[in-house]
This record gives C-alpha cells, sequence and structure tokens, in this order.
C-alpha cells in the first residue's frame, strides 16, 4: 500500500475518531500503539515508561480528538508528541532522581532504618484508608491475609473478575498516593534547602 493510501486511510479514520467514534480510535490505537511504543523504547531505554507514555498520547489524542481533524499527517504527528512527551518524561524522572539522591547524600536527619520503616508503613495505612470500603477490604484480605482471589469472592459474595479489578485499582490508588506524597516531600525539603 503506498504512502498516499496510508494517508488516506488515516485520513478518514482521524474524521470519525474526530467525531468520537471510538471503533475508529481503537482502529487507530491498535494500528499505531505497537510501533509508538518500540519508537518510544529507543528513546526512553525503559518498556513501562515507554508504555505509560504511550497511553498518555492516546490519552491525549482522545481528549483532544477535534483537533485531528486538522492533521494532515498523523504518522508524524503522532511521533514528535509522542517524543516530545517522553523527553519530559526523562527529564522529570532525571530531576526527581537528583533530588532524590541529594537529600540521601547530602543530609542526615539521624534518622535510623526503622523510623524510615515507619514512616514508610504509615504513609501506605495512610493510602489504604483512603480506599472505598468494599476495595479496602478486598485489598486487606489479599495482601493481609494471604487470601486468594476466589477466596475472597466467596467471603464477599463477588465475581473473582471484580476482586480482580478492585485489587488493581486499589494497588494504583495506593501507588499514585504514595508517589504524591513523596513527590510533595521531596519539593518542600527542596525548598528549605535552596
Amino acid at each position: 500500500m503506498s504512502d498516499l493510501a496510508i494517508k488516506d486511510e488515516d485520513s478518514d479514520l482521524l474524521q470519525l475518531v474526530a467525531q468520537g467514534d471510538e471503533k475508529a480510535f481503537r482502529i487507530v490505537f491498535n494500528k499505531y500503539h505497537n510501533r509508538l511504543g518500540a519508537h518510544l523504547f529507543r528513546i526512553t531505554r525503559s518498556h513501562e515508561l515507554a508504555q505509560e507514555v504511550v497511553q498518555d498520547i492516546f490519552l491525549k489524542i482522545w481528549l483532544n480528538r477535534e483537533e485531528l481533524a486538522s492533521v494532515r499527517n498523523f504518522k508524524g504527528y503522532l511521533y514528535v508528541i509522542s517524543k516530545n512527551h517522553a523527553l519530559n518524561c526523562l527529564k522529570t524522572n532525571a530531576i526527581q532522581n537528583k533530588l532524590t539522591t541529594g537529600l540521601d547524600d547530602n543530609l542526615d536527619f539521624g534518622t535510623d532504618e526503622t523510623q524510615e520503616e515507619n514512616a514508610h508503613y504509615l504513609l501506605l495505612d495512610e493510602a489504604i484508608d483512603r480506599l472505598p470500603p468494599q476495595q479496602r477490604q478486598v485489598y486487606l484480605m489479599s495482601r493481609h491475609e494471604r487470601l486468594k482471589y476466589t477466596e475472597i469472592a466467596a467471603r464477599l459474595s463477588l465475581s473473582r473478575e471484580t476482586v480482580k479489578k478492585y485489587l488493581q485499582i486499589s494497588s494504583e490508588s495506593i501507588t499514585s498516593y504514595v508517589r504524591k506524597k513523596l513527590i510533595v516531600s521531596i519539593l518542600i525539603c527542596s525548598l528549605f534547602l535552596f
């Protein structure tokens, strides 16, 4: 298939996506996400970061889908915005790593490992307490009681898939909460240091 035919095909799909057609969006996603992931891996050297950027880019495309009607070279557009987003993520990660390393290397707060562990557990407990009640219960049964999906499902009269989804959502929520708290702490510390 020639480049012109591909551009025409993309143009038709993009028009549909711009109008909110989810099926057309799925087609565009399926057509480009693997190639884009490989492209981003060459930039980031991280499968996780590449996947995260791919998801961010396609979410951004969907949220701003009306703009797609004016895009003439979607492949080029996609690669440029993804490269920029990946570089911004790498820059942010480098800054966070530098701040974290700088704090570790330059500060001695007189804390020992036990105090750090306690702070870590308190932060985790805080994140778990913020979960909706049923998600919290499923999470605690899985992590603290070490129950399997089917055991939790039977005890709570839920489907195995619901238990699995609750655990996934809970884990993402806890990770996000802890990450945000740590970033805020690092930023606050850096304000006092500089």
